[in-house]
């Protein structure tokens, strides 16, 4: 397991900084926060394709939901562990250079505890998910589920399914195709996906449970201990937050273009 953790703290941050090379001398027009930006999300997309096809294999080699064991999971736990710190630190710095891109050059010429305090303050929510992730659910998955239920860390894994399209959206956002109907194709798969694997996913768990049990649905809760009810709401909680955020904003990118229609519209000439 130590392997594998010493593979993570290499593998992520070194992956960071080998793309802000390579996207620095290519792209020799954007800015540090662009380039940073990016980055952060190439990586994000790599990590989570690597854990979602982790929790794949591991959900479908796991038959007995709860005794099942595979090696991935505390492999791949131990591994991604260093990615959630480092993914901190890659959120920051990329706050950091689009406030100085922004004018902001007096509160960000240095980095400071200001600097720290104004990033807590707009990604606490991200902040603390990580932190989370990082402090509780590791131990608890690594030291205090006595080997059972990898069934549903593997199912936990495949809630990043739809983080590389969320990556994707942002970097056509970058790249100025926001207008085209790849990003809006891409902006349907992140709602559908998120949905599906950040929110479904928990009474899927709670329904494979009751199956292999015998237990109903709507019955499923009460058969286990409160600690577990409490940490699967304490994870689907901010995924319901996060994806209300997505739905507002597509939204507004539906009401923008239907004006950006309409005006189009009032525009062109007539004809007849």
């Amino acid at each position: 397991m130590f392997t594998a953790l010493v593979c993570g703290a290499v593998v992520f941050p070194g992956l960071f900084f080998s793309f802000r090379k390579i996207l620095t001398r290519t792209f020799t027009q954007w800015s540090e926060a662009d380039v940073v930006s990016v980055s952060g999300r190439l990586v994000s997309a790599i990590h989570a394709s690597l854990a979602t096809a982790a929790g794949v294999i591991v959900v479908t080699s796991c038959r007995d939901v709860m005794t099942d064991s595979h090696w991935l999971v505390n492999g791949f736990v131990m591994f991604g562990a260093p990615y959630m710190a480092y993914d901190i630190y890659a959120m920051y710095l990329s706050h950091y250079h689009t406030q100085r891109v922004r004018g902001h050059t007096s509160s960000y010429s240095a980095h400071s505890l200001q600097t720290v305090k104004a990033f807590l303050r707009k990604d606490c929510m991200l902040v603390l998910h990580h932190l989370t992730l990082l402090l509780v659910f590791l131990p608890i998955a690594l030291f205090f589920r006595r080997g059972l239920g990898d069934f549903f860390i593997g199912c936990l894994f495949t809630t990043e399914f739809s983080t590389p399209f969320v990556s994707i959206g942002k970097i056509l956002i970058q790249l100025g195709l926001d207008n085209t109907r790849l990003h809006r194709i891409n902006g349907i798969i992140v709602l559908l996906s998120f949905f599906t694997c950040r929110i479904l996913i928990f009474p899927f768990m709670y329904w494979m449970y009751g199956r292999q049990f015998g237990i109903p649905l709507h019955r499923v809760a009460f058969h286990l201990p409160l600690q577990c009810n409490v940490g699967n709401l304490v994870i689907l909680a901010p995924q319901i937050y996060w994806f209300n955020l997505l739905l507002r904003k597509a939204n507004r990118v539906y009401l923008r273009q239907r004006r950006g229609n309409g005006d189009g519209d009032k525009d062109r000439p007539k004809t007849d």
